[in-house]
């Protein structure tokens, strides 16, 4: 059974989903060089429509998350300072079981994120 990478991203100034916000992934090789993955946009329900690492690229390593936080607020024209106080959050992670669903959820307003492992 093959592991995969889901994302899920809640708006907690607004308290909703968020909607429309772009995601980048990147895997960080031992030597720390960086190779992106894919670029994704929320859907209306704060996720992506398929895994943002599917079972066929799933790998032991570590990868990064970047969320478009300002652009996303911005947009919504969400009161935030300028410049934003986060702009783009990137959260750094490692997988060590290629079997396991790992699930990296964000919530977020323009002055806080917070995360963990989901399920």
């Amino acid at each position: 059974m093959a592991g995969f990478l889901t994302t899920h991203v809640l708006d907690t100034a607004n308290g909703c989903p968020a909607a429309g916000m772009v995601i980048e992934l990147w895997a960080i090789a031992p030597d720390r060089t960086r190779h992106h993955h894919a670029t994704f946009t929320t859907n209306r329900d704060g996720r992506t429509d398929t895994p943002v690492l599917p079972p066929e690229h799933f790998a032991i390593g570590q990868y990064e998350l970047i969320f478009a936080v300002a652009d996303y607020f911005r947009d919504r024209a969400t009161p935030q300072n300028d410049p934003p106080f986060l702009d783009r959050v990137p959260l750094a992670f490692g997988i060590a079981d290629p079997t396991s669903h790992y699930h990296v959820p964000l919530l977020v307003s323009p002055w806080a994120y917070s995360t963990y492992r989901g399920s």
